[in-house]
């Protein structure tokens, strides 16, 4: 975030000078609001193509292995032009190299899971998923096992059939 801040402002710097350039080539004739208003136009320009660029960034040096499974695209009134062309501001992705299944229970697998949001620290979890029952349940110390390594109890929550975390992880496992 402080390298963004940087950048605004060196991209506001750029502005100004390329408006005083304007101003001086043209002999003096442009206005003197035209300076501080190239430069504000310039820092917004940089911002937004920073929130925009995020997303290619982020997943630009993903490891071989790591999937994204889903998006986030959002849009806001103080945005007006994400109407048009929403951003994505958070996405999930998953660890295929991580996916486990245990031969007694082969309608379950673990496997890490990614979750990023723009301005927020990305968040790895493990997490369980139930490929018969499209249930999903994070690995927590709430978890318990049975004798044969099923999970017994856990906060599962139901996905579609189609969900496409679920499919990525699961696409060994069903049939």
């Amino acid at each position: 975030m402080f390298l963004e801040l940087i950048a605004a402002v060196a991209a506001g710097f750029f502005g100004a000078g390329a408006a005083m350039a304007a101003n001086w080539l043209s002999g003096g004739r442009l206005p003197r609001w035209s300076m501080p208003v190239a430069a504000g136009a310039c820092m917004i320009a940089l911002a937004i193509r920073m929130e925009y660029a995020w997303f290619e960034t982020n997943t630009a040096d993903f490891p071989e292995g790591v999937e994204i499974t889903s998006t986030r695209e959002s849009s806001a009134f103080w945005r007006p032009w994400t109407y048009v062309w929403p951003m994505t501001d958070g996405f999930t992705a998953v660890d295929l190299a991580s996916v486990r299944t245990n031969d007694t229970v082969p309608d379950q697998a673990m496997a890490k899971m990614f979750f990023f949001a723009r301005w927020k620290a990305p968040r790895e979890v493990q997490m369980v998923f139930d490929c018969t029952d499209n249930r999903i349940a994070p690995l927590n110390d709430t978890i318990t096992f049975d004798d044969s390594g099923a999970v017994a109890e856990a906060d599962w929550a139901m996905l579609p059939a189609d969900d496409p975390t679920l499919t990525t992880v699961c696409k060994e496992i069903r049939p």
